[in-house]
């Protein structure tokens, strides 16, 4: 062998040990945590782990000459039981990225030790605006929508169609409160009042006592600060209690199409609620949509499409930044515009929220539906930068935190 081509092979085996180097433990490897089996499974569950699947197919299955692995796991709703899955994760099994994270009380737990194991969480089922308020990490990014823009899209449209009282049915724990919040500072903001509240446990079955409570309030509109199973037992019960007969609405303040679906078109007709995606609106997001069926048997949410959009800027930030270490890709993350089945033009914020439009929907009436999961009308978009918090004002410090 000629000292020549010796040297030519050194050189070609030290480029590869390179590369390889670049990504950690020679895979990326990314987890899919949420509610698989409680209240949220169809809001997120399992259908959030084939959108990560689809996600890394369509990037090609590789990042920097390595394979993506997605690996998934119930959190059951607990704070703690998804703490030690993911510290599980991040210190046995190699875990780079944490995605979906439905619940705040998880997303937030989460996001902390993430923090502490710097390492890159990227939230798409949890709803508190803390996760880039308060709260904020500098590893921490929050993707699909928020409490804020909820608040903005359901609850500014019902206050502008005469809804200026309200009592909110509420969800006893973090996405609960911070939706309650969010919601009555945008009703009191234009001239509306908040007459009470009350909270409920979750995965409540019996929402008698607390819906007796918000019809005696006599507010025009009834909040519901709750979402999955709860949300549509609150509205079915409700109709039992001839609520909306008897003049006062429902403001379903988180309510998606995998949540229409399982209540019905009857029941959920006339229903306004805000989401950021719809299958139907386009043909690219239609395009995406029978694919998604085809794997799943139901139309995406915003959950599952933005935990698709999530995966795939996260391996467009490691492709860009040349490596997997979670500094270097957290600068690209907030650096890379969005652009892709779920947002047009997103961009990421200093403070980890992607800013992306949302879309108030109302549900069809059953005659208006013209083929299966065919259950909105788009009634406005709402520009990013008017649906959620302003970054400078989000109360988020990555100096201190």
């Amino acid at each position: 062998m000629t000292k020549k081509l010796i040297v030519t092979l050194a050189a070609m085996l030290a480029s590869s040990t390179a590369a390889f180097a670049d990504a950690s433990d020679g895979k990326v490897k990314i987890g899919i945590l949420n509610d698989q089996s409680g209240v949220y499974a169809d809001f997120g569950g399992k259908s959030s782990y084939e959108a990560a699947l689809m996600a890394v197919e369509d990037f090609g299955g590789k990042v920097l000459g390595v394979p993506v692995e997605v690996i998934t796991a119930d959190h059951q709703n607990k704070a703690d039981i998804a703490s030690n899955i993911a510290r599980q994760w991040y210190d046995t099994e190699q875990v780079d990225s944490i995605m979906e994270l439905t619940s705040s009380s998880v997303g937030l737990a989460v996001q902390a030790l993430s923090k502490e194991k710097k390492k890159i969480t990227i939230n798409t089922g949890a709803a508190t605006t803390e996760l880039t308020g308060k709260q904020c990490s500098p590893y921490g990014f929050h993707w699909a929508y928020d409490t804020h823009a909820l608040a903005v899209g359901t609850g500014g449209a019902l206050v502008k169609q005469g809804g200026d009282s309200w009592f909110f049915l509420t969800a006893d724990y973090a996405f609960g409160y911070s939706l309650e919040e969010n919601t009555s500072n945008y009703v009191k903001e234009n001239g509306g009042t908040v007459v009470g509240s009350v909270r409920h446990p979750l995965a409540t079955t019996d929402f008698s006592s607390f819906l007796l409570q918000a019809q005696s309030s006599g507010a025009k509109v009834i909040g519901l600060a709750n979402a999955g199973l709860d949300t549509s037992n609150a509205i079915k019960q409700a109709a039992e209690f001839g609520i909306v007969q008897g003049g006062q609405r429902l403001a379903a303040l988180l309510f998606t199409l995998a949540e229409v679906h399982g209540l019905g078109l009857e029941a959920a007709q006339g229903l306004t609620l805000t989401e950021g995606f719809y299958w139907n609106r386009n043909e690219e997001s239609a395009k995406f949509g029978k694919r998604f069926m085809e794997r799943t048997g139901k139309m995406p949410n915003m959950v599952h499409a933005g935990t698709y959009s999530a995966v795939l800027s996260y391996l467009k930030a490691i492709e860009k930044a040349g490596t997997d270490d979670a500094d270097a890709v957290a600068k690209e993350l907030r650096a890379l515009p969005v652009n892709d089945v779920f947002a047009q033009n997103g961009k990421v914020a200093e403070n980890g929220r992607m800013i992306h439009d949302m879309y108030l929907l109302e549900v069809k009436k059953p005659d208006e539906s013209k083929e299966p999961w065919d259950y909105f009308k788009v009634l406005a978009t709402i520009p990013g930068a008017e649906a959620f918090i302003d970054p400078a004002k989000s109360g988020c410090d990555l100096v201190k935190s």
